[in-house]
Order: structure tokens, then C-alpha cells, then sequence
């Protein structure tokens, strides 16, 4: 892996805490979908991290580190096995170059990122803590 584990761990952790912002609640309102547009809102701390955090950690990131994240993310979710390693980064690099949407965009568009990297972490025998 050419990416340093403390940056997988970071990121991790970023998607998490993106990954668990809480819808607001207001029981009270009696509105329906239909009269405000279907347009739920977030539940915001000046502390939370944020999806720019993580898009410009990603994109502080060189070639072979991003392609280690997208392999890794095709490992945690079962695509590919540890074994298949060189094959799973390979797979990735040509997704980078094949595709038009960014690294950034596409990572933030998997759900429960932080999990899945950690799960492939956990398969290569490795851990954030």
C-alpha cells in the first residue's frame, strides 16, 4: 500500500463524522413534505467536519494514494479480496482515468466511506487503533 495508514485512518474518521449528521427534528411543525419543498435540513456544529474537509484531503493526496483508496474501498465491500491487491489498484487507476468525475466525488458518493475502508484495513490485517 502506498498510502501511509495515519491518512486512510484520517479520512476514516472524516467520513464518519460526515456520515453521522442527524436530520433536525421538529415534531411540532405539523408540515408535510409537500408544503416545504421535500427540503430536510442538517443539524450544524461550527465543529463538524464537512465534505470539503474531505474533498481537500483527498485531493492532497498524489496518483498511487488515490488509487489505494478506491482499491481499498473495492475491497471493503467485497469486490476484490486482499490477495487481489495489485489487481484491485490496477482497477482503480484505470477508473481515475477512464472517469469523469473526480476521486473526491466519487468516494463521497459511496455510503458509510469511513466503514468500508476500515473493513478492507481490517482484511489486509491492519487497524486505526
Amino acid at each position: 500500500m502506498d498510502i501511509a495508514l495515519d491518512k486512510v485512518c484520517d479520512l476514516i474518521a472524516r467520513a464518519r463524522a460526515v456520515d453521522v449528521k442527524e436530520d433536525a427534528t421538529d415534531p411540532d411543525s405539523g408540515s408535510n413534505p409537500t408544503d416545504d419543498g421535500s427540503l430536510d435540513s442538517l443539524t450544524a456544529n461550527p465543529d463538524d467536519a464537512t465534505e470539503q474537509e474531505i474533498r481537500d484531503v483527498i485531493a492532497g493526496l498524489n496518483d498511487d494514494e488515490r488509487a489505494d483508496l478506491i482499491a481499498l474501498v473495492y475491497i471493503g465491500r467485497g469486490d476484490m479480496d486482499p490477495e487481489e491487491w495489485g489487481s484491485a489498484v490496477r482497477l482503480a487507476r484505470e477508473r481515475e482515468q477512464s472517469s469523469s468525475s473526480s476521486t473526491a466525488d466519487y468516494l463521497l458518493g459511496i455510503p458509510n466511506l469511513g466503514d468500508l475502508l476500515d473493513e478492507a484495513l481490517a482484511a489486509m490485517g491492519r487497524s486505526c487503533t
